[in-house]
Formats: C-alpha cells, structure tokens, sequence
C-alpha cells in the first residue's frame, strides 16, 4: 500500500494545521495532538500500514510547502515532527491493545484447550484460529526446567523460534502452561515433539520433557497433557533422570497404583519390618532401589551408593533376615521389586500409608 492509498479522513486538519504554525509560528495545542493520535488509533484498527501513513503525511507537508513562506521552514518541519509522531503514538497504542487482547483470547483458549473447559464443538471451532485441527489425534509434550518459564521469556522464544524454523506451518501450538513449556503437536508428527524436546532441554539448560501418547479429538489434547504431567510427576517421586520420558513407556506405573490400598498394603507387608533395622528403613529402601535399577548387580548397585560389595552385600542379607524375602530369588525378588516401587510411588517410608 502506498501513501496516496490512505483516505483522506486519516489527515483530516492536517494541511490547515501546517498553514496555521507557518503564519503564526507556534506549536500544535493539545486538542490537534489528541485529535491526531485519536485517528492514529483509528488507522490502526482499519489495518493500514504504519510506514503508509506516515509517507502520506510527508506528502502533504510537501504538498503544501510551496504555499506556505519561505522564512517558516523550520516551524513547519517542527509541526510535522509534532503531528507525526502524536499520530504514531496513537497507532502504537491501538497496536499494543491489540495485541494485549489477542494475548489475553489465546491464553483464554490455552486453558480451555488444556485443562478441558468450554463446549467441544465450540473449541474445535476457536482451535483453527491458532492452528490446530481438533478432528485428528493431538499428542502433547510437557518440559519442566529448574525455574518456571513465561512466554515471555527468552527459553520461550529460542524453542518457539527453533521449531517454527524448522518445521515452518506445521499445525503446532507453542505455549507455556504454570511455568512450564508446552507444544501440541499432531500425533503422527513425534519428530516435532522429539524436536521439541531436544530444544526445550538445550534452553532450559536441562529441562526433562515427557510426551503423552497421541488421542483424537479435542478431548484428546486434555488427555495427552495429563498424561506428560502424570509421567513428569512419576519422574519426581520415582528420580528418573532420563532428559525425555513418554507416557507409553510408563504405562505400568498407573496399573500399580491404580488400587493404592492393595499397594499400601503390599508396601506394610513387605517392607514394613526395615523399620526396626538400625536406622530406620530408607537406608535399606535405597539399596533394594539401586539393586533393581542396576540389574541385580551387586558391585554396580554397591558403586552407584559408594559402598564396599561387601557392605552392601551385608545389607542385602539384613533384608532378607528382616522381610524373609531373598532379593536374590527371583519369586522374592518380583514381590520386593514391585513393593519399592510402590513404596516410592507412596512416599514411604517418610509418609505412613
């Protein structure tokens, strides 16, 4: 759009004004810089441009140049700079509200989409606004880094700006949800979740992502989200330290809680009786954990807790003496195994369950 194509409206007074300070000298009142930054804000909301505008004011003041004196040169050049930049204030303004409000529309459907408020027909509606087509399955990654992130922020621009890089207009929404990174991809697309990731932890320096498995339907996104939040939580209780974790490969996790009294009630009676060994039985708890999660490898499980074999072979055998259970027999071994998970997904011994 050029100059010439802004309608007159937008410069109404505007030329009589340049006339008037070249006859008297003064400055533009306050009622001239209102009425120019009103109709800044009105250029605005029409959707013209700003450097438009501002070539058509330029054109004026040479319009009018030749009718005005000679001798008021520097009045004149005075006004313009007063009336243009009173006119770009008020399209700034009108700009910053706009995007205030768009901001505050695209939050609004963030939490409808994820938290699953609204009427789903009426979201899968105000979803293709923002790029997503609610009809297909959605998958949705969740990153959590040391400190909370806001849109904001710059970790929050670096990811959004690697991804939209390299996957251009990808139906994908980036977002930040109570602190952390979030991006819905569609669910046959993993390399942009996956990528996500990759980036999410390079920002955050070391964010852990967990992925949710893809579902249809707005309905769908909620699921997706709960899920990666579900595993981000497991992640904390159980210290897995892997950078990503997908809610696929976790699955058994829910289905060992999914009846918390029987697994309360395996945790008392399993491991219940470490409590009478000398002090207490998370010691003991720790060494069933690193027994199991290094493959019933004494001397790895004695080195990731910087014990002898010997030492920590003793405690194995204080276990067995205490539970009756051998951690070396693999009946037992199943039954102690799943009881540290549980105990770990509970929280005890620190919490009575």
């Amino acid at each position: 759009m050029t100059g010439r194509d802004v309608p007159d409206r937008y410069l109404e007074g505007y030329a009589q004004i340049l006339a008037e300070v070249c006859a008297t000298g003064r400055r533009l009142s306050r009622e001239e810089l209102d009425a120019l930054r009103a109709r800044g804000e009105l250029a605005a909301e029409a959707g013209f441009g700003l450097r438009a505008l501002v070539r058509r004011h330029i054109s004026v003041a040479r319009d009018t140049w030749p009718t005005l004196s000679p001798a008021s040169g520097s009045h004149v050049l005075a006004a313009v700079e007063q009336a243009i930049d009173a006119f770009a204030e008020g399209y700034e303004r009108a700009q910053l509200l706009a995007v205030r409000h768009e901001e505050a529309v695209r939050r609004e459907f963030i939490d409808d989409l994820l938290y699953g408020r609204s009427d789903l027909g009426r979201l899968a509606e105000r979803a293709e606004r923002f790029g997503l087509l609610l009809s297909r399955a959605h998958a949705v990654a969740v990153a959590r880094g040391g400190k909370p992130v806001e849109d904001a922020d710059s970790a929050a621009r670096q990811v959004e700006n690697a991804v939209v890089a390299r996957f251009g207009e990808r139906r994908i929404l980036l977002t930040t949800k109570d602190g952390r990174l979030v991006c819905v991809a569609p669910g046959d697309q993993d390399d942009v979740l996956s990528f996500f990731a990759k980036q999410a932890y390079a920002a955050t320096d070391g964010a852990q992502v967990a992925i949710g498995r893809p579902h249809p339907g707005a309905g769908g996104v909620v699921h997706s989200y709960e899920e990666a939040l579900n595993a981000l939580d497991l992640a904390e209780r159980l210290d897995l330290t892997e950078p990503v974790l997908r809610a696929a490969d976790l699955l058994v996790y829910p289905v060992l809680t999914r009846d918390r009294q029987a697994m309360a009630d395996l945790v008392r009676n399993t491991l219940g009786p470490l409590k009478d060994a000398r002090g207490g039985a998370r010691p003991l708890v720790e060494t069933l954990t690193a027994y199991f999660d290094s493959g019933c490898v004494a001397a790895e499980a004695a080195r990731r807790l910087n014990l002898s074999v010997r030492a920590f072979t003793y405690r194995l055998e204080r276990i067995h003496k205490l539970t009756g259970a051998d951690p070396s027999d693999s009946v037992h071994r199943y039954t102690l195994q799943t009881a540290v998970i549980g105990a770990r997904l509970l929280g005890w011994p620190d919490d009575d369950v």
